[in-house]
């Protein structure tokens, strides 16, 4: 083991903190639980180390031997090979943040270029280097809002079709804080949760209005009209949007948005048990120093040449501590270079072509489920590559039966909506490019009780 410091140099400084040993650093631990004896069997050579992880492997349960039809937030798309050789160079996987622009020219540039991409995608003027998350970037566009009016107006009003986790994190960033209250409209179905019931909710009081696009049902609304009744309140409006869905829908930008954030994990980021993702934020040009996080810019230097720095930097953590905008202001560098290598590769109709299947094959799936006895699509408007499926089974029986069939069935919405009793039994079912013609059609057999005669050993 590598110990860094030489015996004097550790003499002074337990000297400096006035103590005499290393151990009487250890003091306020209780004697018996002070320097343990760790039950640690003998190593193993690196062969058996890995025969034994390959065979702790074999127990998860890999998308790559089964058709999925969960989302709920979190989408299967195909990944193109190229990402994962691109994001892995080494420049690219060790760079940390961009500190010093002379020497992080590379980092600043894809950051600029996924700004760039981000912005043109949401029709928005600027987009920042990212936040941790989707949910996060939610609760960051409610602080916006609560800096924007200078704490005056304390009510955010969030549609009942935004991600229920997105709600818990803007709730434990926002709820309370500076009398900051989040209001949620109650709702008996999913056609109440439309854009013409929250405008009439709207006051003077409100700051900001959050809707997702489309929801977390799959419903696609316009919310042109919305927007406007919100400026009229002079509240600010925000979009939470699924990027896919931007390639085929009209932007927000164009729906009169101020700021549009979103989960960027569809854009070539892998599942991966949950993260990393990536969090989108854009905004209006007027909003721009009110937004959290980097932003990298471009200029040119003493030598006329092109050149990439951060900019607006004096509002960051790290210059203005307590002042800052957000003190959690991470860009997470790497999946943004994904996103901005997967919006890069599929390009305008690439994308396009991908909302598409994603769109036809969710209706196709639609379809088919709706012709299965017992069973009923509870969409009745426009809906992307996301619905709701009423069952007359609980559906964790039959996501367990799906299982068996090696299928992943659709996110079980009793766990989260046990209050509305349309969604009892009711399946939230998500189909992308992923699923072909076959996975669809086998589902379904597999749901009107296919194969049911298969019973667990």
């Amino acid at each position: 083991m590598f110990i860094p410091h030489s015996p004097s140099e550790r003499e002074a400084m337990l000297a400096a903190v006035g103590v005499k040993k290393i151990e009487d650093l250890f003091e306020a631990v209780p004697e018996a639980r002070r320097f343990p004896k760790l039950d640690i069997h003998s190593g193993l050579s690196e062969m058996e180390t890995s025969a034994q992880l390959k065979e702790m492997a074999g127990a998860n349960f890999s998308l790559e031997d089964a058709s999925s039809f969960l989302g709920a937030g979190a989408y299967r798309h195909y990944i193109p090979a190229a990402i994962d050789n691109l994001i892995s160079r080494g420049e690219f996987y060790t760079a940390y943040t961009p500190y010093q622009p002379e020497i992080a020219q590379g980092t600043l540039q894809a950051i600029f270029e996924y700004q760039s991409l981000i912005a043109r995608l949401t029709g928005m003027d600027v987009s920042n280097a990212s936040h941790y998350s989707g949910a996060t970037a939610c609760a960051e566009a409610g602080i916006l809002a609560y800096h924007h009016y200078r704490g005056k107006r304390k009510k955010i009003l969030v549609s009942a079709g935004l991600n229920l986790r997105y709600q818990d994190v803007m709730r434990t960033y926002l709820e309370e804080f500076d009398g900051t209250h989040i209001e949620t409209p109650a709702t008996e179905t999913l056609a109440e949760i439309n854009p013409g019931r929250l405008a009439g909710l709207v006051d003077d009081d409100t700051a900001l209005v959050m809707v997702q696009y489309p929801d977390f049902f799959g419903q696609v609304y316009d919310f042109t009209a919305l927007a406007e009744a919100v400026h009229s309140k002079g509240a600010l409006f925000c979009v939470s949007v699924n990027p896919i869905a931007l390639g085929l829908l009209k932007t927000p930008g164009e729906m009169g948005a101020d700021i549009v954030v979103g989960e960027g994990q569809p854009l070539g980021i892998p599942i991966s048990l949950g993260g990393p993702y990536l969090g989108l934020f854009a905004t209006r040009k007027e909003l721009v120093r009110k937004m959290a996080g980097r932003i990298a810019g471009e200029t040119v230097d003493s030598r006329g040449q092109r050149g990439y720095v951060l900019t607006l930097t004096a509002r960051e953590q790290h210059i203005r501590r307590d002042k800052a905008t957000s003190n959690i202001c991470t860009n997470q560098g790497l999946t943004a270079l994904t996103a901005a290598i997967y919006l890069s590769l599929l390009g305008k109709e690439g994308l396009r072509s991908v909302a598409r299947l994603c769109y036809d094959r969710a209706h196709y799936a639609a379809e088919k489920i709706a012709a299965i006895p017992g069973f009923k699509v509870l969409n009745s408007g426009s809906f992307f590559h996301e619905f709701v499926v009423s069952c007359p089974n609980p559906v964790a029986d039959l996501n367990e039966h799906l299982l068996y069939h090696n299928i992943l069935g659709g996110y079980d919405l009793s766990k989260d909506f046990a209050s509305l009793a349309s969604l009892e039994n009711a399946m939230l079912v998500a189909v992308t490019e992923m699923n072909s013609k076959e996975d669809i059609d086998e589902f379904c057999h597999m749901l009107a009780g296919g194969d049911h005669d298969h019973h667990h050993e």
